[in-house]
């Protein structure tokens, strides 16, 4: 059995790491290190790198609820806190790339575009949704909020479906792998309401 000092001294610290590898590649990859490169147009492959490791992180996050009931085991959400904050930072950094490489920090351009752009508007929105999630995540915060935490941290679900949705309409033409994502999202949502209603059938 693994114990809590396992946990924390080895298995959260390779947790970090694992999240942060995406972000280490990223790196070497500006500094172009081993020949790597960002094609032709570097603000794109960033910019888009980041939203899609965020939005992966993010179903990651949503799957350690189902994997705790599948598996019987309280372990995987020792690690959903760290892979939300993971999943907020990257998808925070997919717009603060949006704003300084794309947009110059152009704000009534900015205004513009998530006033005008629909998959920018739902995708800003995603990010906003998150900020309180992620301030609230600690131990501290969920004592001083009670119940009104777990309502808070509901709106998760509908940040998973606007981030899905923003990538679905961000892709336009070859929309295979957002519709992957929109499976994966539609499989934990949908175990969620199942056992929801198990658990109702059982009371």
């Amino acid at each position: 059995m693994v114990t809590q000092r396992q946990v924390r001294l080895f298995w959260r610290p390779l947790a970090h790491l694992a999240c942060a590898l995406p972000l280490i590649y990223l790196l070497l990859e500006l500094a172009e290190v081993g020949g790597l490169r960002l094609g032709a147009n570097p603000q794109l492959a960033i910019r888009d790198f980041l939203g899609e490791w965020g939005l992966r992180l993010l179903l990651v996050t949503l799957a350690m609820t189902p994997l705790r009931w599948i598996t019987g085991t309280p372990w995987p959400l020792q690690y959903r806190r760290l892979l939300g904050l993971w999943s907020f930072a990257y998808l925070a950094l997919h717009f603060v790339t949006y704003f300084l490489l794309d947009r110059s920090l152009d704000l009534p351009v900015i205004i513009e575009d998530i006033v005008k752009r629909p998959f920018i508007t739902i995708g800003f929105l995603a990010v906003v949704l998150l900020i309180p999630l992620a301030v609230t995540s600690t131990a501290g915060w969920r004592r001083r909020l009670g119940a009104r935490w777990l309502t808070l941290h509901r709106l998760v679900y509908p940040i998973a479906i606007l981030g899905c949705w923003h990538f679905y309409w961000l892709v336009k033409k070859d929309v295979r792998e957002p519709l992957i994502y929109c499976g994966i999202l539609a499989v934990l949502l949908g175990f969620r309401v199942w056992q929801a209603r198990r658990r109702a059938a059982m009371t």
